[in-house]
């Protein structure tokens, strides 16, 4: 039987990591940060919206298994905009919900790539008198990096090249891909 073409086949380059790969890096970040976090009771996942909607859930999953009971929390906050590069600018979106003073935090990214953001993002956080503050991220773009936040978790290394799919979009779409791929250029030159 002959598979159907989905919507966005025609606008991938290739693939760069596979979800399975993706699954093994979860579960292998989530055992990670669970002997890490040992003899803590609980600890605060802030996800960052929309991105890290995908690897939030998976890596919540995953570290329930092994480790500590958690909370789940979502922020917003931007620097993009419609383009392909970080602005610099960043803006809340969307605040947390609860008070986190006290609690340990655990900022789960879907990439770092400039690092601005979420240079701004653990500043607020420590501003809010959490117990401690980490970050977990699925992918990182070191050659894009400008700002160099403290990265203990990361799963994998991205070239520098536009990539979607994981949560990672282009104009909000192809986050759902359960893999990370290259955007063919002539697909963002005419976004």
């Amino acid at each position: 039987m002959q598979s159907q073409s989905r919507w966005y086949d025609a606008d991938i380059e290739r693939v760069l990591i596979t979800e399975e790969e993706i699954r093994a890096k979860t579960d292998e970040l989530a055992k990670q940060v669970a002997d890490d976090f040992a003899g803590i009771d609980q600890v605060v996942l802030v996800g960052v919206l929309k991105g890290a909607a995908m690897f939030m859930a998976d890596f919540a999953r995953a570290l329930g298994r092994v480790g500590p009971a958690v909370e789940l929390e979502f922020m917003a906050a931007s620097s993009y905009g419609q383009g392909t590069t970080s602005s610099g600018v960043v803006r809340v979106l969307k605040d947390l919900d609860r008070d986190i003073a006290g609690k340990h935090v655990l900022v789960v990214e879907d990439i770092v790539d400039s690092g601005l953001t979420l240079s701004w993002l653990l500043k607020y956080l420590a501003s809010r008198s959490a117990a401690s503050v980490t970050v977990v991220t699925l992918f990182r773009k070191p050659a894009a990096m400008r700002s160099a936040p403290p990265l203990k978790y990361i799963g994998f290394d991205l070239p520098p090249e536009f990539v979607v799919g994981y949560g990672l979009d282009f104009g909000e779409r192809y986050r759902e891909l359960p893999y990370v791929a290259v955007l063919k250029p002539e697909v963002y030159a005419r976004g």
